[in-house]
């Protein structure tokens, strides 16, 4: 059927049946994108399936770790400088089209990831098959690069399993696992990996009847009048998360689905035009930018070969017993050790939630718990090849816990610290053999923060760094190496806005007041919320050792509260009442107003030390530094980071409001060393 075309990209065969298997195995690459040669190949081998029908297609992956990651951003990226995106996306569109209109039965056999431009592949098929496996996820995740799907996910997917689910997946670009996506009906067909290909061949012998429930419930959800009125409503309940000033993209879709009619050419039209007016936006470029910064921090740890296997935490606390039960989850052997058992129970309780919460079903469940054990005495010590500390944050203690514990460690083995503030410089001069010293720093909460801060010293061995680096991609976060000075990159930077916001705050501005206005910046959380979910306590213990640093003060009236026993969520009662864990924020007088600087006093300051974290080579550059902030605090990601957001406005402009708030309100704002460098400056 084939004979005379010859394929990079894809391989073809045909079975005794007459079914043809179509396998994508993108050439030299590890996972497939959707690139220009992968699809003029697919246009090809779909003009010769259109004049010679077969008794069926299979359309499946050649690579093992998933089907289709999507379209290939950095083609994006290009189309998007070059004015092309249109073409692009229409291009795009013709050749699904041509997928959808093929005279025979179209399976696509789904294992692991499927995403984006391999889900909208996947719904211009007939049917999907897809594997019972915890690694198959299915979505469309455009909107988290500032764009909406653009080759028939929005003029599909509504239309399959109805509007009130196709939205929010959509809308958030979340991934549903393969059990949700059949009870959606994004999937017809659950199988085993192995039984992938023979059940995507049945599937075509037999086609799936879909429910007439689903079918009612695709067909009803869809219609004009419905749109009309729903379409509303989907918009508040969005505004009620994010902004369309800041993030359109979400609107745009609700606007296109509310205005595509029955003729899916139509529907297609409006996608395409939707797709091309948001990828000229700063936030689009922003979004795609924040992606390739995830995509290189994810690279860090690759190319090195992780000699982890058993990791020994000490400290039971929030944050140690939280980060023993992330590594176990992720496979790792783990001890978990403090003074007594009462101490420990409360962090593998904590943990059995978690793992309920991730892997559902009791067989993946009792791996992960049998990875974890308690560990009064330190016996794992011995056996670690990574033992982390985190204890709570005082110099003398943690020193004296490394000299009784280095011992009893092999000669190969890792010793870090989860320290948010101490440098290590300090700390390692309690280490005998520094080389194999480092920090390791996690956010809170370990199993939602992405980030974790590779903390280097002037003694660290590089090839430690390299095997801390792999460990962090084996565990699935995203390390970023930073100088081991007080705060290190992300405390130093999140401080000064703190300690700010705290300052308004004893100044009488309500802490609603000031929540609402970082979060209209654009910050995921504000500031007096932020500080009572780390613990004032650990604000405080924070704040006194960066604030030193840099020359900052802790506000007054934390000591009362912490000798009260307030300090924040985890207490129930910090800057803020809590109850079942969210924040009772108080009723401000609607006659308030605010001053009008609160916005530049909390966000400048943070901008200020971005600079001086760049100058000091906290980081190694400005695009980890924008990386590193934005996966460790949130950073409004439609901004780009902080030192974007800097290019973005103008150096010299925020400068010069630094100067101002300096003259109003003293030195505390003054700009510091750095807002002369190139990078300020330089081209995205």
């Amino acid at each position: 059927m084939f004979e005379g075309l010859r394929f990079s990209h894809w391989h073809a065969e045909t079975d005794a049946e007459g079914i043809v298997v179509l396998t994508l195995d993108r050439a030299g690459a590890s996972v497939n994108t959707l690139g220009r040669e992968v699809m003029d190949e697919l246009t090809q081998i779909l003009e010769r399936l259109a004049l010679e029908p077969p008794k069926g297609v299979v359309i499946r992956s050649g690579k093992p770790t998933g089907f289709i990651a999507g379209a290939d951003i950095r083609e994006f990226e290009s189309y998007e400088k070059q004015g092309g995106v249109l073409a692009s996306v229409e291009r795009g569109q013709r050749v699904f089209q041509n997928l959808a209109r093929l005279r025979c039965p179209t399976v696509a056999a789904i294992h692991g990831f499927c995403m984006g431009g391999g889900t909208e592949l996947a719904l211009a098929c007939r049917a999907r098959v897809a594997t019972r496996d915890p690694k198959t996820r299915i979505g469309l995740p455009e909107v988290m690069l500032g764009i909406i799907p653009g080759w028939g996910g929005t003029a599909r997917l509504p239309r399959l399993i109805g509007a009130p689910q196709a939205l929010p997946l959509m809308l958030t670009g979340r991934a549903a696992g393969a059990e949700e996506a059949r009870s959606l009906g994004l999937v017809d067909v659950l199988t085993t990996p192995e039984l992938l290909l023979e059940a995507a061949k049945e599937a075509v012998r037999h086609p799936p009847v879909r429910a007439f429930a689903q079918r009612l419930r695709a067909w009803a959800t869809n219609l004009w009048p419905v749109r009309q009125i729903l379409a509303p409503i989907v918009r508040r309940q969005t505004a009620a998360k994010v902004r369309p000033d800041q993030y359109p993209a979400p609107f745009a879709l609700i606007d296109v689905w509310r205005r595509g009619g029955a003729n899916i050419a139509q529907r297609l039209k409006l996608e395409a035009r939707a797709v091309a007016k948001l990828a000229q936006t700063p936030t689009c470029h922003n979004l795609v930018r924040v992606y390739f910064l995830q995509e290189r921090l994810k690279s860090l740890g690759a190319g090195s070969e992780a000699s982890i296997r058993r990791v020994h935490v000490i400290g039971a606390g929030v944050m140690g017993g939280d980060i023993a039960a992330w590594c176990a989850l992720r496979g790792f052997a783990v001890t978990l050790q403090d003074r007594e058992m009462k101490f420990i129970q409360p962090a593998l309780d904590r943990a059995r939630e978690l793992f309920a919460k991730r892997l559902k079903t009791p067989e993946r469940i009792k791996p992960a718990t049998d990875n974890l054990r308690a560990d009064v005495d330190g016996a794992g010590i011995a056996d670690a090849d990574l033992v982390i500390e985190a204890i709570f944050e005082n110099l003398e203690a943690k020193q004296a816990l490394y000299r009784s514990v280095e011992p009893k460690m092999k000669p190969a083995a890792l010793l870090a610290t989860n320290t948010s503030s101490i440098p290590l410089d300090e700390l390692r001069t309690a280490v005998d053999a520094p080389g194999r010293f480092l920090g390791l720093h996690y956010f809170n909460p370990v199993a939602q923060m992405p980030l974790v801060e590779i903390v280097r010293h002037d003694r660290l061995d590089p090839a430690n760094e390299k095997t801390a680096l792999a460990f962090c991609k084996a565990i699935d976060k995203l390390p970023v190496p930073v100088k081991g000075t007080p705060g290190f990159l992300v405390n130093r930077i999140l401080m000064p806005y703190l300690l700010e916001a705290l300052r308004l705050y004893q100044e009488g501005v309500p802490g609603p007041v000031l929540d609402k206005a970082a979060k209209k910046f654009g910050m995921p959380m504000g500031p007096i919320e932020l500080a009572d979910t780390v613990g004032l306590d650990v604000c405080a213990s924070v704040g006194k050792e960066v604030g030193a640093y840099l020359g900052l003060e802790i506000p007054d009236g934390f000591d009362a509260l912490l000798a009260a026993g307030k300090r924040g969520k985890k207490t129930g009662e910090g800057l803020y009442k809590w109850e079942n864990g969210k924040a009772v924020k108080p009723e401000v007088d609607p006659n308030y107003q605010p001053p009008a600087d609160i916005t530049d006093r909390m966000i400048l300051p943070m901008l200020n030390e971005a600079v001086a974290c760049l100058h000091d080579g906290v980081v190694d550059d400005a695009d980890l530094l924008d990386a590193g902030v934005i996966f460790g605090t949130g950073f409004a990601p439609f901004r780009g980071g902080p030192i974007q957001h800097i290019r973005s406005e103008g150096p010299d402009k925020i400068r010069a409001q630094l100067e101002a708030l300096a003259a109003k309100y003293g030195k505390r704002f003054a700009p510091k060393a750095g807002w002369d460098g190139a990078a300020l400056r330089a081209e995205d």
